[in-house]
């Protein structure tokens, strides 16, 4: 409602000099001195009648209030407001963006609360409601790797992919290498002015044909960047283990094994950089200045239309004054 208020604007305001009647009105009728009013007749003892008051009578000494109420929306009318709908067009590109995470099972591991799946995927969703009008789209790997939503402007269809991550469904292991090959292969045809790769896992490249060095000289030669985030808290952490036969996980406390230098040798031969999150404020961090690091200016051209409004203020100000009248000639009628 608000923000509708600061949207009016008025063409003709001068009418609103009008509305200056209104509190002349109101002091006539209620705040004059007793002399200034119509003669009244005067009885010897009123007492009789003071505690004999009727709602009928309490709500006419109130009924003009619907006849300025009135007056003031015919005023706003006469003075013709517009709402302004400001509208933007971006006529520069932006940026092509996938995130490639890492969907082997230590990903559930208890360190993060539920875990750091749940945690990357919240803290991913909100990092592309805030990027504007780039392209983003989301590769998953652990054993093997493929693309699970490919580059789109539609942040909620990625949000959407996210929210249905979860592990268990591709072969086990941590292919890196395979994950962003995967990644670059999405973003070798894009002609965006910059492109990006936000890579994130909680481990080592220990399976995958594709050695991950080798795909970050692929990225480098294709001019794509790559931010690596090693996710997981420093020390021991309740990770999965195995299998129980009804597929749930088996839990038991296990050391966290990043390969920090590896994923910061991927981020420096594209020239990116290598972040390490341990909690999940740390990875919000982490994404935050990924976000101040990925910006680009736009060149918007900024136009206004204007809607006429002030057929509402007329339809709902003439109700108003038809109300008031039907009331002080039925209901509310007085006799001189």
């Amino acid at each position: 409602m608000i923000d509708f208020l600061r949207s009016i604007e008025f063409q003709d305001p001068w009418f609103l000099l009008g509305l200056l009647f209104i509190p002349i009105m109101v002091y006539l009728r209620y705040f004059r001195r007793p002399e200034e009013q119509k003669p009244s007749l005067r009885i010897g003892n009123v007492e009789s009648l003071v505690h004999r008051r009727s709602w009928r009578t309490q709500v006419l000494y109130f009924l003009p209030v619907l006849r300025w109420l009135a007056l003031t929306l015919l005023i706003l009318a006469l003075a013709r407001p517009q709402l302004s709908l400001k509208e933007e067009a971006v006529t520069a590109e932006g940026i092509d963006i996938i995130l490639a995470l890492d969907l082997s099972s230590s990903m559930l591991a208890k360190d993060f609360s539920p875990d750091r799946l749940e945690v990357s995927k919240k803290v991913a969703a909100e990092f592309v409601a805030k990027r504007g009008t780039d392209r983003i789209g989301v590769v998953v790997f652990s054993g093997e790797s493929f693309t699970q939503c490919p580059l789109t402007s539609d942040h909620r269809i990625v949000q959407r992919f996210l929210s249905q991550l979860q592990c268990g469904f591709l072969e086990e292991g941590t292919a890196i290498g395979m994950g962003l090959a995967t990644a670059v292969n999405r973003l070798k045809r894009s002609d965006a002015e910059s492109k990006v790769v936000i890579l994130l896992t909680d481990g080592d490249n220990n399976t995958g044909y594709i050695k991950p060095l080798t795909a970050a000289e692929m990225a480098r030669e294709l001019d794509l960047t790559v931010y690596t985030i090693g996710v997981g808290s420093k020390g021991m952490a309740l990770t999965p283990q195995g299998k129980r036969s009804d597929g749930s996980y088996v839990f038991d406390y296990a050391r966290v094994m990043i390969n920090e230098p590896l994923l910061q040798e991927i981020a420096e031969t594209t020239g990116g950089q290598y972040f390490r999150a341990t909690s999940a404020e740390a990875l919000q961090n982490v994404y935050d200045e990924i976000d101040k690091l990925e910006k680009t200016e736009r060149e918007v051209t900024t136009f206004r239309r204007y809607s006429d409004e002030f057929s509402t203020f007329l339809r709902i100000g003439l109700g108003i004054f038809l109300i008031h009248l039907i009331l002080q000639l039925t209901f509310f009628r007085t006799y001189p």
